[in-house]
Parts: structure tokens; sequence; C-alpha cells
């Protein structure tokens, strides 16, 4: 890559679609989105097409493209997998948007763009290791390691969601039903979904994940005993994750990540799981926020 060239970001999300161009320097220099197209693969192409020709015309340059996928690229058959924009899954992505736009395309998943964009002027900036976790309506994951994501053979680096959730409770066990087919699944646990349906088990009540941690910020003793409980779990995930990985970093993204408690009671938690006797892990939040996505893909061309 040419290093004067600018940096393309594309976030293609189930509601909509964002490009950002980022100069050399990776500052923001142009920014636009648009609504996804519902259910429509073709427009979905259109619509990025469209972005991109925009912004080079705006710019008057041609950059670089990256983008970040609710899903992965099969290495089986070079088609997107495990999107929950259905009318991507099985589709050629990557061919067909380097075939309409005439250049090489680098595609990633979405939580591989979050961690790839905190790892490299975010939160995790400096750090040779960083772990990037989603916290949403799913739990997701990416590596980075010295600023590049880590691949692997099967495309699924950094997918703790789906494993199952360490050191059980007897009435954690075998937890509840995830999408994938399995039960018990971290994902199950920790999403915003997973902490509504602690609650409800917990006290008979039905209330998102925001509301439940605006309520134990206001001293509701009911929705502090159900975030005690879900920070337990959050500690006991992360830490097998440190045992395996042994990151620097740990930056929080999604929904979740605006609950600033975990900052600090989380790896007040984990010391008792980490195999260590001193763990010097950070558990920090975003730098970029909600843009650290659409950053992330237009890192993809780092280096």
């Amino acid at each position: 890559m040419n290093d004067s060239a600018i940096r393309l970001g594309i976030d293609l999300g189930g509601t909509k679609i964002e490009l950002i161009a980022l100069d050399p320097q990776g500052d923001e220099i142009w920014r636009q989105r648009v609504a996804t197209p519902k259910g429509n693969y073709r427009e979905t192409l259109n619509a990025i097409v469209l972005l991109v020709e925009q912004a080079e015309q705006a710019l008057g340059d041609r950059g670089t493209i990256g983008l970040g996928a609710p899903g992965a690229l099969s290495k089986l058959t070079g088609h997107l997998k495990n999107a929950n924009s259905t009318c991507l899954n099985g589709r050629p992505l990557l061919q067909d948007l380097q075939e309409l736009l005439g250049r090489p395309v680098k595609i990633a998943n979405d939580a591989d763009c979050f961690a790839l964009s905190e790892a490299i002027d975010g939160a995790g900036a400096g750090a040779d290791i960083v772990f990037g976790v989603i916290l949403g309506t799913g739990v997701g994951g990416g590596i980075v390691v010295n600023k590049r994501l880590l691949n692997g053979p099967n495309a699924i680096a950094g997918e703790w969601g789906h494993n199952p959730l360490p050191w059980p409770l007897d009435d954690e066990r075998p937890g509840p039903g995830c999408y994938c087919g399995k039960s018990g699944c971290i994902e199950t646990f920790l999403s915003g979904p997973g902490l509504a349906l602690l609650h409800s088990r917990l006290t008979d009540q039905h209330l998102d994940a925001d509301a439940i941690a605006r309520r134990a910020a206001g001293g509701c003793i009911a929705c502090e005993t159900s975030m005690r409980s879900y920070e337990d779990r959050l500690a006991r995930a992360l830490a097998h994750v440190i045992n395996i990985l042994d990151p620097h970093i740990i930056v929080v993204g999604g929904g979740l990540s605006n609950c600033r408690r975990f900052y600090h009671n989380v790896p007040k938690r984990w010391q008792r799981y980490v195999f260590s006797d001193r763990v010097d892990t950070r558990l920090l939040p975003p730098r970029h926020g909600d843009s650290s996505g659409v950053r992330g893909a237009a890192w993809l061309w780092n280096g």
C-alpha cells in the first residue's frame, strides 16, 4: 500500500452501513452512513459501492478498502458465514465487492475490527497483546498481537462467546440454550439478553440490561444483586481468556461497555480464577466507542 493513500473503512451492520475515511496519520477526514437495505444482497452491494464512490469523489483520492462484516469468510468456500444478516450468508461478498470496486478488499468480523481499532490507536495502543470484547446483543471478541489481527485456520480466533462458562455453579448447569446448538455458552450468560435472563430468574422482574444497570446505580438491591452475579460470571469468563492468551489489555465494547463499574469490580473478582500470583492485565473501556468498528475496518490495511 502507498503510504500516502487514504484508508476507507466500512461497517456493514444490520440497520446501517457506515463509511469512514482516515488519512495516513489515522485522523478522520470523511464519514457517511446509509440505511442497510433489508434482506437484499444486491442492493447492499450497490449501497457499499455508492458510499465508496461518494467518499473518493469528495476527497479527490482513491483509498484502500476494509470492511467489517457481521460474520466471517469461510475458509472452505470463501463465502460469508455466521452472519445475523442472513441475506449475506453463503454469498461471495469479498469476490463481488472486489469485482464491483476494481481493487482488493479486506474483510474481517466486526468484533475483530473493534479489537484492531482499539489496539492501534485506542485504549490498547502500545500494548503487545490486546483482546477486544463485545458485550451486546451477542458476545464476540478479537485478538490483536503487535497491531496485527490474529487469524487462524478456521476464521474464529477470539470467539470466546461460544465456549462454556467456566467454573459453573450448580444453578448455572447446563445453562441456557444457544443458537449455535449448544447449551451454557458464555454468550447466553454475558450478552445483554443474558443479563436480563439472570435478573428475571432471580426476581421475576422483566427488565433489559440497561434498566438493570441503571436501577442498580440508583440503589435497587435486587438489581445490584443481579449486577454482582453478572460481574462474577464476567470475571470467570475473562480469567479463562487470561489463562490462555495472557493479554496486556482487555477492551470492552458493545452496549454493556457503558457500565463503568465493571472496570473496577471485575478485575477484583478475576484474581481468584487466574493461574498467577498477580494479574497485571488491565480491563478498559473503548477510546473510540461506537466508531471503533468502522475505524478498525480502515486499519485492516495497516502496514
